[in-house]
């Protein structure tokens, strides 16, 4: 990707902070200080506010959808290599966590056949806007939009096979309260994957706060009833982390 692009993209990133804006009905939780930390010297790139010393990333608004549909996008993420290695089911439940565009959305949905479904979750109206705009011009009826919050993607209980964030992790707001809520709209040995540009890479161009350790997404992982299954090194510049839910019982609630 050229220099220009690049500083267009992070312009974006800057100009939208925020632009991931939650409904109006949405009621954050009164933060735990112990989970969360905010910080008045911190990343540009970042919100302040830190979790198991990650800083959070600023979200990235609807105004850059057209970003999400780049041509480059093919060639830098390679997202068919991606959903081939997932081995995705006819009939299976897929979420679809920050669908944004429906860039992967409807190539998910391609896979697993009318008898399947994604949910196709985001926090910007905008965004599901765009997602439905695609289903009606494709007549597809196997995508359901879902308006979440930022603490809860409003997925139904015990129902999901497979869980997907693509970049998108990183940038949540309260990741402790989305991790518990995906875990429990997973079915048992259901699966937990994030897609996330490599921080151990410094010829991985994208911010800092953008990009996560494989250390980090498994040290926030470990409070969880999930346990980490393997991490595939497929994509040019992307991790693949995949956890599986566990059966039978949970863990208990993180010491705070």
């Amino acid at each position: 990707m050229g220099r220009l692009r690049r500083l267009a993209f992070l312009f974006v990133c800057i100009l939208t902070t925020g632009g991931m804006a939650i409904s109006q009905e949405t009621k954050t939780p009164a933060e735990p200080s112990p989970r969360y930390e905010t910080r008045k010297e911190h990343d540009p790139n970042g919100i302040g506010k830190f979790y198991m010393g990650r800083e959070i990333a600023h979200v990235m608004g609807h105004e850059a959808a057209g970003w999400l549909e780049r041509p480059e996008r093919e060639k830098e993420e390679e997202p068919n290599k991606l959903l081939d290695a997932l081995k995705l089911k006819p009939g299976d439940v897929v979420a679809d966590i920050g669908a944004g565009s429906g860039y992967l959305t409807f190539r998910i949905a391609e896979r697993i056949g009318t008898k399947g479904k994604v949910l196709a979750v985001d926090i910007q109206p905008e965004m599901l806007a765009l997602i439905r705009q695609k289903m009606k011009a494709r007549q597809q009826n196997n995508v359901e939009p879902i308006l979440g919050t930022e603490t809860d993607p409003k997925l139904p209980a015990a129902s999901v096979d497979l869980i997907l964030m693509v970049d998108v992790y990183h940038e949540f707001a309260y990741p402790w309260e989305m991790v518990q809520a995906m875990v429990r709209s997973l079915k048992p040995n259901g699966r937990l994957v994030f897609v996330e540009y490599r921080l151990e890479d410094p010829k991985v161009w994208i911010k800092l706060v953008h990009k996560m350790t494989e250390k980090q997404v498994r040290k926030e992982m470990e409070p969880h009833p999930v346990r980490w299954v393997e991490t595939l090194g497929i994509l040019p510049s992307q991790h693949v982390i995949v956890f599986k839910k566990d059966a039978g019982h949970e863990k208990p609630d993180a010491p705070k």
